[in-house]
């Protein structure tokens, strides 16, 4: 396998001056799985097919196993791509259409019955080899379209959002057969989504990007943990993180975060950053996991949402509750079945530590 390398790459589409991506740099090591993710129009695809050759690059540089890749047909720059579509011949086999790309390369007979019987093995493809894709299931066909990825033993698989067309119960499936293949594989992968659940299961480094620029490379526990700015705390997350909209305030007792009947003492950590925000407008991040949680209720000290309950959705193991607070709404997910009723008034306690706070530009401040 090997590792990619981007310096500085973008892409400006020529006729209209659009710039689809912006200074990418990006160090994908060897075997490693390293994630893209954003909303629709972020660049992520246009970064994944800059790196096959399906893109031509406007600027900087790509270079795979140390060598820079630029000016490299697609076809000879070692890498296999899964597209969304499958992309599928219609009319042959599952074991010609993983077979073809090896036949185009004159390999032996031999050696190309042993990479599909190996592939097949792997994908659970062993008896649909005889099939046409119109007889296969949506998950059967993304299979045989990883398996032809396969056979090629490339330097670096790219996924370009596989599972956009499977239902959700057949996502779930697929994803962990391609965390499961990526370790036994050893491979380098690069895959890009929308879905940060996706993102977040499968990835051993995620990058975050939004109108074509990249916001944040971390491991997926530091990004949820730790969010460079407001954009990447919202994304990342499911349900999203809680904002809400108001000005720091200093009092007797510490620093105060306010908006009309919203007030929530910060924690005595933050005060350097706190002090820096009093008196203008800021944003404070809370996850829903840490409102109206058993930690959150049994931590002394903990403020309290004056909240209207709106909506309860039991989940079975947890309950989201939509709420309206200070003028704005939040969800907060509690554990279990809540007695708590719409239209009902409740002090929800927020378990602050995890709390993040956000200046009116969205950096993290605290």
């Amino acid at each position: 396998m090997a590792e990619v390398i981007l310096e500085n790459v973008k892409k400006i589409y020529a006729d209209d001056g659009f710039v689809a991506v912006e200074d990418f740099n990006l160090h994908i090591k060897d075997l490693e799985f390293v994630v893209l993710v954003g909303p629709s129009g972020c660049g992520k695809s246009t970064t994944l097919r800059m790196v096959a050759g399906l893109e031509e690059i406007s600027g900087g540089t790509v270079a795979i196993d140390g060598r820079v890749v630029n000016d490299v047909p697609p076809k000879d720059r070692d890498i296999a791509m899964v597209f969304q579509n499958y992309a599928l011949y219609p009319h042959m086999t599952v074991f010609d259409n993983m077979a073809f790309g090896l036949k185009l390369r004159h390999m032996q007979k031999g050696e190309i019955m042993e990479r599909v019987k190996e592939a097949a093995d792997i994908l659970g493809l062993h008896d649909l080899l005889d099939r046409r894709p119109k007889a296969l299931s949506g998950g059967q066909r993304q299979r045989v379209a990883v398996g032809r990825a396969i056979v090629r033993k490339p330097k670096v698989f790219l996924f370009d959002e596989p599972l956009s067309n499977l239902d959700a119960k057949m996502r779930v499936q697929m994803r962990v057969e391609i965390n499961r293949l990526h370790h036994k594989l050893g491979a380098t992968m690069i895959y890009v989504t929308h879905d940060q659940t996706e993102a977040m299961t499968m990835g051993d480094r995620i990058v975050v990007m939004e109108k074509g620029r990249v916001q944040q490379v971390a491991d997926p526990m530091t990004l949820y943990r730790n969010p460079a700015n407001k954009f990447v705390a919202g994304f990342i997350g499911m349900p999203p993180m809680n904002f809400f909209e108001g000005v720091v305030e200093k009092g007797a007792g510490g620093y105060r975060f306010r908006r009309g009947e919203l007030d929530l003492a910060l924690p005595e950590a933050w005060g350097e950053s706190a002090a820096a925000l009093v008196g203008s407008p800021a944003s404070l991040g809370v996850r829903p996991e840490d409102i109206g949680s058993a930690r959150a209720a049994s931590t002394p000290g903990m403020p309290r949402l004056d909240a209207v309950v709106d909506v309860t959705e039991p989940m079975g193991a947890e309950t989201y509750v939509y709420a309206k607070a200070g003028g704005g709404s939040f969800i907060a997910r509690v554990e279990g079945v809540t007695d708590l009723r719409p239209g009902s008034p409740a002090a929800i306690p927020v378990y602050m530590p995890h709390a993040h706070l956000f200046d009116a530009g969205g950096v993290l401040v605290a």
